[in-house]
């Protein structure tokens, strides 16, 4: 199955770079590597659409932001959109490789996902939501571009995963602190930085891996790890245009 689609012609530009290493030493056939990698992306561009498609219903629709921040059910259907997301995850992370399974899964992780997104972004001016898509997308597709490029020279970003995953940890006992303790608009701006700071080094380290380290039954592994570098890196800059605005 890899073996058809690395190889059909998709193109003068992406047949002839399917025929090239990704990386220096590169021990398996280009374009199986290729083929996971258009799979993954795939999966990754409707797993974004879906979540712009229900964020814009959440942001749009303003009975559901109403019912869900100033009614006690809505309270209760707000608690639950935080709490299943983790849920479905870990089912996830169980039955990836269970086809139909993981795919309803994974949507279901999407939408409960996007669900949180959209108030996040009916409560922040559209003009700062539309600063954060933009700078959101321009660093994800920048820094995808230029991984890419390095793995092709030879670089590798393994070593970023024990520093990413200890200022991760950072990270989340600031934002405890901040919700017990509010430290005021500053706070605020220095915790959106530090996010969108880590979160674009997961970009770079999760595409490396996604380059040289995902097993190919692993591509809805591979699409959550970059979906949650995107959507968390997006609400780092939300957090912080937003605090700046103020």
């Amino acid at each position: 199955m890899w073996g058809n689609k690395g190889g059909a012609a998709g193109g003068d530009i992406e047949s002839g770079a399917a025929q090239q290493p990704l990386y220096p030493l590169m021990n398996e056939p280009p374009q199986i590597r290729w083929a996971f990698i258009r799979k993954v992306y795939i999966i990754l561009s409707m797993q974004l659409l879906l979540t712009a498609a229900v964020a814009a219903t959440v942001v749009f629709v303003r009975p559901v932001s109403t019912f869900v921040l100033h009614t006690k059910a809505g309270l209760a259907v707000y608690i639950v959109s935080l709490i299943l997301p983790f849920i479905i995850l870990c089912a996830l992370f169980a039955l990836h490789k269970r086809h139909p399974i993981n795919f309803v899964l994974l949507a279901l992780f999407t939408i409960t996902l996007a669900f949180g997104i959209g108030l996040s972004c009916a409560h922040s001016k559209g003009r700062v939501v539309l600063e954060a898509a933009i700078l959101t997308a321009v660093v994800s597709v920048s820094l995808t571009l230029y991984t890419f490029w390095a793995a092709k020279r030879g670089h590798d970003f393994s070593f970023m995963g024990p520093f990413l995953f200890a200022s991760l940890l950072v990270l989340i006992c600031f934002g405890f602190i901040q919700v017990l303790f509010p430290l005021g608009k500053i706070s605020l701006m220095i915790y959106g930085g530090l996010g969108a700071l880590i979160f674009s080094g997961y970009i770079i380290y999760d595409t490396d891996n996604l380059i040289k380290r995902f097993s190919y039954d692993e591509y809805i592994l591979a699409s959550i790890t970059l979906y949650l570098d995107v959507i968390n890196l997006f609400q780092a800059l939300l957090l912080l245009l937003g605090a700046a605005d103020d």
